[in-house]
């Protein structure tokens, strides 16, 4: 084989692998609070029409170290684990045909600190990198600069409207107020302009 050839075969392998690949999407980091049932989202892509030879495989990283654990597993139903800390634990809560492979960790706990890998397979494509999801299990959750700032927007929103609405209150009644005392001082200057009736009798 030339090296031109040789070449040529090397640029059509790695085409057709970056057009093949899957694509999987995760947020790297999440903070659950201790207790609550905790959703890990992970979708993709598939350069092939998705069918029901899709796969779905999650596993567990310790945070403290050790083997890696076998979460969940999809193929063309769900299969949970049937051991482990995440026994009766880990729920199903994705939708392959649309892209979909998220799990639900119910009473998330300190113990499943970790890594969580989401590895997605739709035959002919296989090859692609495993989605991870950094969790934090904390006993409070932080609010984020962006919760934060929606909150001082919100709260600023309806301080203002609230002094707006203040605001035309306070003239509404000013004018009422300055209407009244008109007509009465109107009122007034009628009665002390009217003559006196004749009290006299008839003729």
């Amino acid at each position: 084989m030339t090296a031109l050839s040789s070449f040529g075969l090397a640029v059509w392998i790695a085409l057709f692998a970056a057009v093949s690949s899957m694509e999987v999407y995760t947020s790297r980091e999440l903070q659950a609070k201790n207790g609550t049932d905790t959703r890990l989202k992970c979708t993709f892509s598939s350069s092939e029409p998705l069918g029901e030879e899709v796969t779905v495989s999650w596993t567990f990283r310790p945070l403290s170290g050790g083997s890696d654990e076998s979460v969940f597993y999809f193929h063309k139903e769900p299969y949970a684990p049937k051991k482990g800390h995440f026994q009766n634990r880990a729920v199903w809560d994705g939708n392959t045909r649309r892209g979909d492979a998220s799990i639900i960790i119910m009473n998330i706990q300190q113990k499943d600190n970790g890594t969580y890998l989401c590895q997605v397979k739709n035959p002919p494509d296989v090859h692609g990198e495993m989605g991870e999801i950094m969790v934090s299990v904390v006993n409070q959750v932080k609010f984020s600069e962006i919760t934060l700032l929606a909150l001082i927007v919100g709260v600023g929103s309806v301080v203002i409207i609230l002094i707006v609405i203040a605001v035309v209150l306070c003239r509404y009644y000013r004018k009422q107020r300055t209407h009244s005392t008109a007509v009465s001082e109107m009122e007034c200057r009628e009665k002390l302009n009217e003559k006196p009736h004749d009290l006299s009798p008839n003729a």
